[in-house]
């Protein structure tokens, strides 16, 4: 969707975010694994995030391959690393609790204790959400986004699925987030994103590096 209006009319601000070959971010329908191209946007999420952060913010160690210069075979080898703590299952990883134990332990294991976590459903105020996205954009740092259900058609590729958020725009009359997921860049209201029209509700993960741990 385009965002209209003159340029000191709103707010934008986007991460650096990598390619891979011709995508934009990692592209989970290129997994050769059936179930990780069903069900592995979670562990997709989890590389995108080490990706992003070891290029972009210089925290060493996330990734268990190269992610200077990754290709998709590469990327590949990676989230089959990632699948043991973030495996696809029956009901898919439907709370933000089962992603954040899951890359969590692989950060234990990797030795890694500067990238903290925290969820915030998506019951949260719509203003607390958008404060979070700026917060974590404006900080550097990718957002996984976690949507189960939602009324709209329009929003029918983003249903049951993890995907990132990696950038935003602030405008006269809405606030904008650019989502990353299957490769590509989409915009899309938050306001629409966040109102789902169900009970049940995903949310987001967010990020914080503690500089004084003891990888830093």
């Amino acid at each position: 969707r385009m965002i209209r209006g003159r340029k000191e009319e709103f707010k934008l601000s986007t991460l650096n975010y990598f390619w891979i070959d011709r995508f934009f971010g990692g592209n989970q329908d290129c997994f050769k694994d059936p179930m990780m191209k069903l069900g592995g946007c979670a562990a997709a999420a989890a590389c995108d995030t080490c990706i992003e952060l070891q290029l972009h913010k210089d925290m060493k160690g996330l990734c268990t391959e190269e992610p200077e210069g990754m290709t998709m075979e590469t990327y590949r080898i990676f989230a089959d690393q990632m699948k043991p703590y973030l495996r696809p299952r029956a009901g898919g990883i439907s709370r933000l609790s089962i992603y954040r134990e899951g890359f969590g332990q692989y950060l234990q294991d990797r030795g890694i204790d500067s990238l903290k976590m925290k969820e915030l459903p998506g019951t949260a105020d719509l203003k607390e959400a958008e404060a979070a996205v700026k917060s974590q954009i404006d900080a550097g740092f990718p957002v996984p986004f976690l949507l189960l259900k939602h009324k709209s058609d329009y929003m029918k590729e983003y249903v049951w699925h993890w995907f990132m958020l990696v950038g935003y725009a602030q405008t006269e009359e809405a606030f904008f987030v650019k989502t990353a997921t299957y490769g590509e860049a989409h915009w899309l209201s938050l306001t629409e994103l966040w109102n789902t029209g169900y009970e049940e509700r995903g949310g987001m993960i967010l990020y914080e590096e503690e500089r004084n741990s003891t990888n830093t």
